[in-house]
């Protein structure tokens, strides 16, 4: 029996009716297979799509890293689009979507791998799709080279730290003074494992090693560049997937703050917004992690030229701020996680902020925050997608919100 694709679902399968879900394939496919839960876990394409292109990675038929690279970057930038519009269309709002900005191939600066021993050595890479094999990488077209060129770093760890029966993952980040790296999910550190863990590190070159969240090596601060300012995130911190795609978003959220000279910053991580944004306003950084924003903080007394900036860790999902809290403020900028931030949205309606830079990684949680403001009277600019994660189904945006009439503060 033969199946059309009429069009791609969240995670980027191709759907049939029935629904029939089936990886890799592309709207207007015609396809056979057998079908097992409602899925065709092997397609055979009988129709192509002219929209289907020979993936560029040599890996790309085992490993599950990517989900698109068998189509054209048109046919991905085109519906990544139409995600966004069909997320706020589903809230009933109307607004401009641009075109993503897509970040180059190879650019992918941060990764978490996964290691496992074997009887004959290691293997170290992303799993297979839907499976617990792993594939090795060593010619991926999505990590920087500076990743990948800590691939042997990564077996050494692995066949040092890694159980038999269990697997690590190991997570890169390139760093403006070379890779740091973080382990979990490694046997249980005692003093010659510290040892043997670090000498791998002195090996390799490594700015960093941690294991567990505990410092095994620290060569060199591992500096991320945010504005002027230098930051030491810690280990495993949130940092944006590329270098292209952070420069995007700060971009649009400068232009979205404007001449603002009071700024809080919701979710501010370790500093990705607050720091640049601090070379001509005062920001105060709220965030649920403290180590997060002590690195901040480290950054900001180290840099020249930057206004006040002031930190508070809170957990803004069990305690948002309150209008009081806000209304001192000319502008926010909220980047919250993939649940979206409903009740300090809220909040921020109630206070009647002037203007709000939203960052989202969440088209859905966007449109349903969204909808709150525009229910209190703001109204949303074009929206800007940012697409770090080449090639997969991962959608970011930024959009602005802005009252009507808005008091001077």
């Amino acid at each position: 029996m033969t199946h059309t694709i009429e069009r791609l679902g969240h995670l980027g399968d191709g759907i049939a009716p029935g629904p029939v879900y089936a990886a890799r394939t592309l709207p207007g496919e015609v396809i056979e297979g057998e079908v097992a839960k409602g899925r065709i876990a092997a397609p055979r394409i009988l129709t192509p799509s002219p929209e289907r292109v020979a993936p560029p990675c040599r890996h790309y038929g085992a490993c599950g890293g990517c989900a698109l690279q068998h189509a054209s970057d048109a046919f991905v930038a085109g519906w990544k689009r139409e995600v966004v519009q069909t997320a706020l269309a589903a809230q009933g709002i109307e607004a401009e979507v641009g075109a993503p900005l897509t970040s180059t191939r190879n650019s992918r600066r941060r990764a978490t791998l996964s290691g496992r021993r074997t009887k004959k050595g290691t293997l170290v890479g992303f799993h297979g799709r839907a499976s617990g094999t792993i594939t090795e990488i060593p010619g991926c077209t999505l990590l920087h080279p500076d990743l990948l060129a800590g691939l042997p770093a990564c077996h050494a760890l692995t066949l040092a730290g890694a159980s038999r029966k269990g697997e690590m993952a190991l997570t890169l980040t390139r760093s403006d003074t070379g890779l740091d790296v973080a382990v979990t999910g490694g046997k249980p550190l005692d003093a010659q494992m510290r040892m043997e863990l670090a000498q791998i590190a002195g090996q390799h070159d490594l700015a960093r090693l941690s294991w567990e969240g505990e410092l095994i090596a620290g060569a060199r601060p591992p500096v991320q560049g945010f504005g002027v300012a230098r930051v030491a995130p810690p280990p495993g911190a949130f940092l944006q997937a590329t270098a292209e795609g952070q420069a995007a978003l700060t971009d649009a959220v400068r232009r979205m703050v404007g001449p603002a000279k009071t700024v809080i910053d919701l979710f501010a991580g370790s500093g990705t917004f607050a720091l640049p944004l601090a070379e001509s306003a005062e920001v105060h950084a709220v965030e649920g992690d403290r180590a997060m924003l002590d690195a901040l903080d480290r950054g900001w007394r180290t840099a020249t030229g930057l206004k006040s900036v002031t930190t508070e860790p809170r957990d803004l999902f069990r305690r948002p701020l309150l209008p009081d809290e806000l209304s001192r403020f000319a502008a926010a900028v909220i980047d919250p996680p993939r649940a979206g931030a409903e009740a300090q949205v809220q909040e921020l309606a109630r206070a009647a902020v002037p203007t709000i830079a939203a960052v989202s990684c969440n088209p859905v949680t966007f449109a349903r925050d969204a909808r709150i403001l525009l229910a209190a009277g703001y109204t949303l600019g074009p929206v800007t997608v940012v697409d770090q994660f080449r090639w997969s189904p991962h959608v970011e945006l930024v959009a602005a919100f802005r009252l009507a009439h808005m008091p001077q503060r």
